[in-house]
């Protein structure tokens, strides 16, 4: 198991894709553990060096019995650059990890190269859905609102309940009526509570850095209108629109190749 131990915690990490490659950071999503995400399948490493993670909390890192905050999450972040990839590199994060990103550019400029975030939202009036309101809801009757937060489409009697999903659907499913166990209940909250901080809204002025900004046209998570906030506020920045829900990186097949093509343009 390769871990780099920083910020007094030990993380756990996997390396895939081109040796010789631009190094790429992924950071994944709420809840994200690498054995769940198979991060040897991501399409970045066909191009790129990919550095890819579980966040405090998750998966095999470790779990300190405490609060987080994104500055803990963006901190992290940093560190394992400088650990593993030695110096600036290209970032991309999805969801929860669109945010670590938002932080980590915020607080560690220097770390990062181009930026890529997708289906995520600055903060404050633009946040993302608040998860923990369906920790306290009945399973069943959080089922329905989750798979339409992942597609405002869903509709479970339809041929295909979500467009553009195919095969994994099921898998999706079993995913969102899965109890995790106490143990992984316990990170997730923690990565919730420092969810509910996330606010850079202030700092997206300050962003110079290439970026692009992906939105899934149906996403109930993070809407469209968050990314748009991104878009107009970081200077220079590239807002794509994709069709297809939280999952439009499944959804759309332009998506990966959109994203690849953007950090090649600055490898």
């Amino acid at each position: 198991m390769t871990t780099a131990t920083v910020n007094g915690i030990d993380v756990y990490y996997e390396v895939h894709g081109v040796a010789d490659g631009p190094w790429v950071l992924n950071i994944g999503g709420t809840g994200g553990d690498l054995r769940q995400t198979f991060p040897a399948r991501s399409p970045l490493n066909e191009h790129f060096r990919v550095l890819h993670y579980d966040q405090r909390g998750l998966g095999r890192t470790d779990k300190p019995d405490a609060d987080y905050t994104m500055a803990d999450y963006a901190d992290d972040a940093a560190a394992l650059i400088e650990t593993v990839a030695g110096g600036r590199c290209h970032v991309v994060g999805t969801s929860f990890g669109g945010m670590v990103a938002l932080n980590l550019v915020a607080r560690r400029p220097d770390l990062v190269d181009r930026l890529v975030l997708l289906v995520t939202s600055p903060g404050g009036d633009h946040a993302s859905y608040r998860l923990p309101l369906l920790q306290q809801m009945d399973p069943d009757e959080a089922f329905p609102i989750r798979m339409r937060l992942l597609d405002e489409r869903w509709h479970p009697e339809a041929v295909e309940p979500i467009p553009g999903l195919g095969g994994i659907y099921d898998f999706i499913v079993a995913q969102q009526q899965a109890a995790p166990s106490p143990d992984v209940q316990a990170g997730l909250d923690r990565q919730l509570g420092a969810r509910d901080g996330h606010d850079v809204v202030d700092a997206l002025g300050t962003i110079h850095h290439p970026t692009l900004v992906g939105a899934g046209r149906h996403d109930g998570l993070a809407p469209v209108a968050n990314s748009m906030v991104l878009a107009e506020h970081i200077p220079g920045a590239t807002l794509e629109v994709f069709d297809g829900g939280h999952l439009m990186t499944f959804q759309d097949a332009r998506a990966w190749p959109t994203v690849v093509d953007f950090l090649r343009a600055g490898s």
